[in-house]
């Protein structure tokens, strides 16, 4: 399992593109791989700033074991994967796991509907911690939070902080 490189990167339109392009290049200088898996492989997907992303693999097409972790990048995406039940089972198993997962600014939504948020100890852009809360999450509005195999970030102004946590997990 350790000698997995493979990220599992759960996206589609609407991503924030600084959220996916910072972490990929910090995790690619450690010899990681993105695998960015939406609707259906090959579709072009849009940034919110307009970046175009390939998407390696449909969600139908994966399963969590084949990845060393998760990565949850923010923007819209996370809101509209959640009303998807692949993309919330595909979450869940790796909480269930308990594997390695890092999600910033609105990725953490994804967990709401996992039904696991009140195991959680996390942080989210600012409108997302309330609904965290209410869903029994504990939230902290700190730029990184580490607990056990989750990593959780703020939002693209957290990045470096971020980036560092999450290629210390991966690296240790």
């Amino acid at each position: 399992m350790t000698d997995n490189k493979l990220i599992a990167v759960l996206v589609t339109n609407g991503v924030e593109d600084v959220e996916l392009t910072s972490p990929r290049e910090a995790l690619s200088k450690e010899g990681y791989q993105f695998c960015l898996i939406g609707q259906r492989a090959g579709e072009i997907i849009q940034g919110k700033k307009g970046t175009p992303f390939l998407i390696d693999k449909g969600i139908d097409d994966v399963q969590p074991q084949d990845f060393r972790a998760l990565f949850l990048p923010g923007g819209f995406s996370p809101d509209q994967l959640r009303g998807d039940q692949r993309f919330v089972d595909f979450t869940k198993a790796f909480l269930d796991q308990k594997r390695q997962i890092f999600a910033i600014c609105h990725g953490p939504q994804l967990f709401i509907q996992t039904g696991l948020a009140a195991q959680l100890e996390l942080t989210a852009y600012k409108t997302v911690q309330p609904d965290l809360a209410y869903a029994g999450a504990t939230v902290k509005n700190q730029p990184v939070v580490v607990s056990d195999h989750l990593i959780t970030s703020r939002n693209p102004n957290d990045l470096p902080a971020f980036n560092q946590a999450i290629v210390s997990a991966l690296t240790e």
